[in-house]
């Protein structure tokens, strides 16, 4: 599993993954204390999407991803 280094291109690819199959996909977000790092993961068991980061300014980034795709899960269009 390789980790994508740009924040645009995985935002991209992990809401593409999504809208393709909403019902399969899942994600994990973890923090590495020793490390300061933030590790987001989005699979489907085909397709493997990882995002690392140790700045602080691309949790407002990410906390606005997250935020795009509860909206998406819970809206009822399909």
């Amino acid at each position: 599993m390789t980790f994508i280094k740009s924040w645009e291109d995985f935002e991209k690819a992990a809401e593409k993954l999504y809208l393709a199959n909403p019902m399969k996909v899942r994600y994990t977000m973890k923090y590495r204390h020793p490390d300061g790092a933030l590790v987001l993961k989005f699979t489907d068991d085909a397709v493997c999407l990882q995002y690392r980061t140790e700045v602080q300014q691309d949790l407002k980034k990410i906390d606005r991803f997250m935020t795009n795709l509860m909206r998406h899960m819970v809206s009822s269009d399909k």
